[in-house]
């Protein structure tokens, strides 16, 4: 029933947001919540490996079909359905398991599945990025193909398994950051060296580095700048207004609505402003300038951005103001140097910035109100000549000894 699947829905936020370092409680949930809604007694929720070789079963409900258990992998350029699945980016709703080929060909691990009693299977994939990480599978033991409505219902568990997914991985970004920032001077040039490598393996960052970034030591054929240095930045942090009340009232499925619109547009924007680097936790986005990329206006670069921004949400909030949904936006900007460069731990590295600056244009994103942009004296004295800016006060701002003059973009 409908209270069943809000219900359902609801439940898997609220394990979402008590597991930010481990999606394996919400993988389960959801994968019995839709055995339990779709009427499937048989379902797996697997990933792909790292190595993007293999995809894994993560989470498993119904016990074991033939020999497939937790921890089981198939090769990713198999023509199973899960498989399939994640490469074409597509549901794949299969009817009867014996009318498919691989049944006829006599691929094993088919035919064991269809022996287990399994005949209808449906796989719908999770994508992050464009691209696809994972499936999630249900399996009936009767020839009975999945409805589109049920389909539409897995597809929105899937689409809450990858905010499980990126939260994980932010978070233990975020931890790894926070860990390794004290010893960076001394270890971060070795670290980088030895999971960098040499320059034929250059191609290889791009895994797990920022685009600008990696594009930047390709393109210069050294790795040197990973290595920790001091920056002088433009930096710009941005938030939803009211976002935190609008979670608590909104159903789970405009709540990601919302979120997946937001990073949307204002992603299409940092692109174009030519940022070098975005990092982004929940509603908040951190924007660098004039590092890895050089600009010759890193403040005024910042202040184009996010006049841009305040123009785009300016647009959404009236689309969704309409919908009940009262939502606004607001932006910090500051310029200073910065101590920037690499930070993580094997497999999972960051590029990052560090410094008074930094915190400096969060506080002032903290105090801005819906519409407004606030800058600090400096980035406010490199732009004066370019924008209209007016004094807003002296702020007390949290980890700031002294009163900070603020100012404020007409």
């Amino acid at each position: 029933s409908r209270l069943e699947r809000e219900a359902a829905t609801s439940n898997i936020v609220q394990v979402i947001n008590k597991s930010r370092d481990n999606e394996r409680p919400v993988f389960d949930l959801i994968l019995e919540n839709a055995q339990r809604l779709c009427g499937a007694p048989f379902g797996n929720l697997s990933m792909v490996t790292e190595d993007g070789q293999h995809l894994e079963i993560k989470s498993i409900v119904g016990g074991q079909v033939g020999q497939f258990s937790k921890g089981w992998q198939w090769p990713i350029d198999s023509e199973l359905l899960v498989t399939r699945s994640v490469r074409e980016k597509a549901v794949l709703n299969l009817e009867d398991l014996t009318h498919d080929p691989l049944y006829a060909e006599g691929n094993q691990d088919r035919i064991k599945v269809v022996e287990a009693g399994v005949r209808s299977g449906v796989t719908v994939p999770l994508i992050i990025d464009g691209q696809g990480v994972g499936t999630i599978a249900l399996f009936r033991c009767e020839v009975k193909p999945f409805t589109q409505d049920e389909i539409t219902l897995v597809q929105t568990f899937a689409a809450q398994a990858v905010i499980a997914i990126e939260n994980v991985r932010q978070f233990k970004a975020l931890e790894a950051r926070t860990e390794e920032v004290q010893a960076l001077n001394e270890s971060l040039e070795q670290r980088v060296e030895d999971q960098v490598g040499e320059i034929e393996r250059m191609g290889k960052l791009k895994r797990f580095l920022p685009a600008a970034v990696a594009d930047t030591v390709v393109s210069q054929g050294s790795d040197k700048m990973l290595s920790s240095h001091r920056a002088l930045l433009g930096v710009l942090f941005c938030d939803i207004r009211g976002f935190t009340a609008f979670c608590e009232t909104a159903e789970p499925e405009e709540t990601i609505e919302v979120l997946q619109t937001y990073h949307q547009e204002m992603g299409k924007l940092i692109n174009d402003h030519n940022a070098g680097v975005d990092h982004r936790m929940g509603d908040g986005i951190m924007v660098l300038f004039n590092d890895p990329v050089p600009c010759e206006d890193p403040a005024g670069d910042a202040v184009r951005l996010a006049i841009a921004m305040q123009e785009r949400m300016a647009e959404l909030s009236k689309q969704w103001k309409r919908l009940g949904h009262r939502l606004g936006f607001g932006v910090g900007i500051s310029m200073g140097y910065a101590t920037v460069g690499m930070v993580g731990y094997e497999g999972r590295y960051d590029y990052t910035a560090s410094g008074t600056a930094i915190n400096l244009a969060a506080r002032l994103c903290d105090r801005a109100e819906n519409g407004e942009i606030l800058l600090s004296t400096r980035a406010c004295i490199a732009v004066e000549d370019d924008f209209d800016t007016e004094f807003a006060g002296e702020f007390d701002l949290k980890g700031m000894r002294e009163p900070v003059e603020v100012f404020r973009l007409k």
